[in-house]
Formats: C-alpha cells, sequence, structure tokens
C-alpha cells in the first residue's frame, strides 16, 4: 500500500509525500516550534523579565549570542521554513492544501524580508532612513515584534492545515495518497492497522 502511494503522489518528492509523509511532517513541525519557541522566550524576557532588547537573546542566543545577530542564521531558518512548506505541500489534499498553500505564501513574503536583512547585513546597502539593516516592515513596526507576528501568521495557517490534513473529510480522505491517511474515523498519528478477514 505504502508503494501505490508513493507512485500516486508525482515527481521525486513521491515518498516525501507518501510513505514518509507523517515522519517528515513531524520532523519538520519539531523544527517550526523549536524556533517559535525561542521567539517566545526572547518576547518573554523583553517584556515580562524587563530586559534590554539588546540581551533578550532567547534560549540558544544566551550561551551563543552571535545566533541573535547573525543574519545567516535568521535567513537560513527563513529558507529551511520555505523549503519545508514547499516540499510537503503535494502531501496535503481538500482544505488542508489551501490553508498549507497560505502558510508557504506568507512565508515567502517572511523570506524575502529575511533575504533584504541578509543583504544588507553583507553590504553598504541600506533601506532609506535606515542606519542598520532593516525589514520592510521593520521601518514601522520593531524587529521583534514584526517577527514574533510573521511567525504567527506563518504558524497558524500551517496548525489549520495539520488538524485538517488528520480529520480529513470523505472527499480528502480518498484524494491522500500519504502515510496519514489512515482508516475511516479520528486520524492520529499511529500507522493505521491493516484490517484482517
Amino acid at each position: 500500500m505504502a508503494i501505490a502511494a508513493d507512485k500516486a503522489v508525482p515527481g521525486s518528492r513521491a515518498p516525501l509525500n507518501g510513505r514518509f509523509h507523517r515522519t517528515a511532517l513531524t520532523l519538520y513541525m519539531a523544527v517550526v516550534v523549536a524556533h517559535w519557541a525561542e521567539h517566545l522566550v526572547q518576547a518573554y524576557q523583553i517584556w515580562v523579565l524587563g530586559w534590554p532588547r539588546p540581551e533578550a537573546r532567547g534560549v540558544l542566543g544566551m550561551p551563543f549570542p552571535w545566533l541573535v545577530s547573525s543574519e545567516w542564521m535568521h535567513y537560513g531558518y527563513a529558507i529551511v521554513m520555505l523549503i519545508g512548506l514547499f516540499l510537503l505541500r503535494s502531501g496535503f489534499t481538500g482544505r488542508s492544501r489551501a490553508w498549507w498553500m497560505v502558510a508557504l505564501a506568507l512565508q515567502f513574503w517572511h523570506h524575502i524580508e529575511h533575504a533584504l536583512l541578509l543583504v544588507q547585513a553583507h553590504s553598504a546597502f541600506r533601506l532609506p532612513g535606515a542606519a542598520e539593516p532593516t525589514s520592510l516592515l521593520q521601518l514601522i513596526v520593531p524587529r521583534v515584534e514584526l517577527h514574533l507576528f510573521y511567525n504567527s501568521v506563518v504558524f497558524l495557517p500551517m496548525l489549520i492545515a495539520m488538524y485538517l490534513h488528520l480529520r480529513p473529510n470523505p472527499v480528502e480522505r480518498a484524494a491522500m495518497r500519504c502515510s496519514c491517511a489512515g482508516k475511516a474515523g479520528v486520524m492520529s498519528w499511529r500507522q493505521p492497522v491493516a484490517a484482517s478477514d
């Protein structure tokens, strides 16, 4: 059954969106949640603990302060997010695919903002009126708040997509070709058990 599912998903990503879709989604979401937690810890350090923004570096930024100021690290995460959303999209159907594509579109813009920051960090180019590397929306919204917003607006449609993907309607279930397509009833992360006659 897994082989048939892989053949039904076109392209070289067939196993990723077929028999390995559940595993790939789990690993991808672990990375997403870990990054999201870093932003939440940084926000906690600023707004609850009252730390100055340069000292609020999240969890990993405390022992490795260069991580927070490294535009390569921020861009790297943005591109990993974008690639993951792109590669895993074929495993989604119906309503879940629509929400996944919303997250992909929003992450594409987030990636553009980080690419702009990366270019500025490694050149003399600056946006008009900016003394340091600045993204477009950062001209009106402070960086910490802006990236909390970006991560929220990408994460929310991803969560909706995952929820709908694991609870497909009958039409969506029939169209699913991934390892997340279980038997009728409530979907779970457990592998479906083959029915015996």
